[in-house]
């Protein structure tokens, strides 16, 4: 607690020191001009006012930052580090500015999800949205901390387990299953031969949650133990490359490799099990959302869901 104080005691007397930014647009203004009144000019300020400025800061610094040359100034060593400081921050500050511009855009919905679903089911549909509602500013995070949608600005949460977090509705979305896929160039020589002697030819790209009780590995025991393990990725979207490459074959979710099935840069094994796996959820506020564009792509998602109800 003693050091909390001490840290705490130092940072109020950093803050107490720094020159207001009244001073420091004034400073900054005529250090980028070279002169006192051309900075008045800019700042609708009399030239008096800007001398007056800079001597408060010179005072507060307790340092001079400019030398008087001819009719305008230069800075001394030290206004020039003050420069830079001052021009850095303003530069920091305008970006923070054009960021609580885009989240004040009356368009933006914010939708959260893992990422391999992001890009292998709902990124394909993301133009038929757009189209549906123009005005639309999509924010598409993979940070799944950020669960909570009374608190940090979630508008649309999508999982495979529930929230049930009070004033959310969790609405049962996306079935989806468990399916063998292997590369088209791979295909034939499984095709040649019977199920039981793919392992010779084969190897399994797995990921590492695989290994759960609900995983691949667990259900498909008996038809993968004779397969010799060729990676272990803790992204779906890594193995789901390395099954496009040829390296091996997988178990994945369906809804993960979706775009990659429909386009045909991956197969799925027909002799092999299928398993339903649990549904997508797709969790939003309960009742009324916070603007009627988040009920229109709220709607437009599930009503997608229903469309792809039957594989």
């Amino acid at each position: 607690m003693i050091f909390l104080a001490v840290i705490y005691q130092y940072f109020s007397s950093i803050m107490t020191k720094l020159p207001s930014f009244k001073l420091l647009m004034g400073f900054e203004a005529a250090a980028r001009l070279g002169s006192f009144s051309r900075a008045a000019d800019e700042l609708c300020l009399s030239q008096s006012a800007i001398s007056h400025q800079i001597l408060q800061l010179e005072t507060q610094l307790a340092q001079p930052l400019f030398l008087r040359v001819g009719r305008g100034v230069e800075l001394t060593v030290a206004g020039e580090v003050l420069l830079r400081s001052v021009q850095r921050s303003l530069s920091v500050l305008a970006g923070g500015l054009a960021q609580i511009d885009t989240y004040l855009d009356p368009g933006l919905v914010v939708i959260v999800a893992p990422a391999a679903l992001l890009q292998g089911w709902l990124q394909p549909q993301l133009a038929a949205l757009q189209a549906a509602i123009p005005e639309l500013c999509l924010v598409l995070s993979v940070d799944e901390s950020a669960r909570y949608i009374d608190e940090v600005d979630v508008d649309l949460f999508i999982s495979q387990r529930p929230l049930q977090q009070a004033g959310v509705q969790d609405h049962s979305w996306l079935s989806d299953e468990w399916v063998a896929v292997v590369s088209p160039q791979r295909m034939p020589e499984l095709q040649a031969l019977p199920v039981h002697q793919h392992h010779q030819v084969m190897g399994l790209i797995s990921l590492e949650a695989d290994f759960q009780n609900e995983g691949p590995s667990h259900q498909f025991r008996q038809q993968l133990a004779a397969f010799r393990r060729r990676r272990i990725y803790d992204d779906v979207r890594l193995q789901l490359d390395a099954v496009c490459r040829g390296d091996g074959m997988a178990y994945v979710l369906r809804r993960q490799a979706s775009e990659y099935l429909q386009t045909g840069q991956l197969l799925i094994l027909p002799d092999y099990p299928r398993l339903a796996a649990a549904p997508w959820i797709l969790s939003s506020v309960a009742g009324e959302p916070r603007a009627e564009i988040v009920r229109q792509v709220r709607d437009f998602l599930l009503q997608a869901g229903e469309a792809e109800a039957a594989f």
